[in-house]
């Protein structure tokens, strides 16, 4: 299958099997990320893999979020800027090496799901994260144990505009 194809079929994943990732899949997920483009390759970036299942138990304390728990392991992705550019651009910066991931996991048959649920200053106190650093998202991972259907997405003529609105 093409990376288009896995790309335009993937989906989020809230439920996964207890089965681990292996190390070799695991590893490859993690250098995705690193080898994500930053504005002036800053990499701003900083990731959190949690695997504690204590941990991943209380990072699932939200309303829309229990499925971190069983989740292989939960990446927070955290920007921490040090100068002006990276104060400007690394949010985006992270949010791209995040999406690395995400599809280097799909590509290799591990499901994943971006997590919004989650309280700054909790995680950051949980995880020991520096306060000057901005929490973009948690992403939980994992074999998947589901394979949720398409949601409907509104079509190109919506929302892509040429030379102007």
């Amino acid at each position: 299958m093409s990376c288009i194809e896995k790309i335009l079929e993937r989906r989020s994943v809230r439920k996964y099997k207890k089965d681990p990732v292996s190390k070799e899949v695991f590893n490859k997920i993690l250098e995705a990320g690193r080898r994500a483009p930053s504005a002036a390759n800053r990499q701003p970036w900083h990731f959190i893999v949690v695997t504690d299942e204590e941990v991943k138990r209380k990072l699932a304390s939200g309303r829309f979020n229990s499925f971190i728990k069983d989740s292989a392991f939960t990446i927070v992705g955290v920007s921490m800027p040090y100068d002006s550019v990276s104060e400007r651009w690394g949010v985006i910066d992270t949010t791209m090496a995040m999406q690395n991931m995400v599809l280097a996991a799909e590509v290799q048959g591990v499901g994943s799901c971006w997590i919004g649920d989650f309280r700054e200053d909790e995680v950051k106190n949980l995880l020991g994260i520096p306060e000057k650093g901005k929490i973009v998202a948690l992403i939980s991972m994992g074999i998947p144990d589901e394979k949720p259907s398409e949601k409907r997405k509104k079509n190109l003529g919506e929302i892509v505009h040429f030379n102007h609105w």
